[in-house]
């Protein structure tokens, strides 16, 4: 049985937010809001959570899992980015966009793409994401919550919680988003 937060919107709750971090830390898979509609999150080393995420995402080895980054500091740590690149980074985010870079060596092999050595790079301007990513301090490994046979992220909490209750560790309601659909 998983837990269920209803964190504010505009202004998380401190304690809620601390408390998400330790699920984290402790190994668990997390469903958060991001501006993109819901997605699951661990810790960037656990492989056991990253391992249960693809589980309920039904997702192959080649999927590109993202890191979801506080700032553009963090960016060159777990990314080869050239200048331009790193303009346009610049110039789109925060926001609800994946950037799929050469991973470096810093990133753990089972987050790469197999084949490619990449790994999708996001920073969200959701307030909960970012501050879950404060409180954490690293980038939290990450995909879009799609579940098996759907075409769009989940954007309802209480239908998440009905369907994955028993599967993670802790659901966060940050409100109803609109649904997105995924390219």
């Amino acid at each position: 049985m998983s837990q269920f937060f209803y964190m504010h919107e505009e202004n998380p709750q401190k304690r809620l937010v601390s408390q998400a971090v330790s699920v984290l830390k402790s190994g668990g898979v997390v469903v958060y809001p991001t501006d993109s509609g819901y997605a699951l999150g661990c810790a960037i080393g656990d492989k056991d959570a990253m391992t249960r995420i693809a589980r309920i995402r039904q997702i192959e080895s080649d999927h590109n899992f993202s890191l979801m980054c506080r700032d553009l500091s963090e960016l060159s740590t777990y990314a080869k980015v050239d200048n331009q690149a790193f303009r346009l980074l610049k110039h789109c985010t925060p926001g609800p966009y994946t950037f799929i870079f050469k991973a470096t060596k810093e990133v753990p092999r089972r987050l790469q793409n197999e084949k490619k050595k990449t790994i999708g790079i996001r920073l969200p301007d959701n307030i909960i994401a970012r501050a879950l990513l404060e409180e954490l301090d690293e980038p939290m490994m990450s995909t879009s919550l799609i579940m098996p046979g759907e075409d769009f992220t989940e954007s309802d909490p209480e239908h998440i919680r009905d369907i994955l209750e028993r599967q993670v560790d802790l659901i966060i309601h940050g409100g109803y988003l609109g649904e997105k659909q995924q390219q």
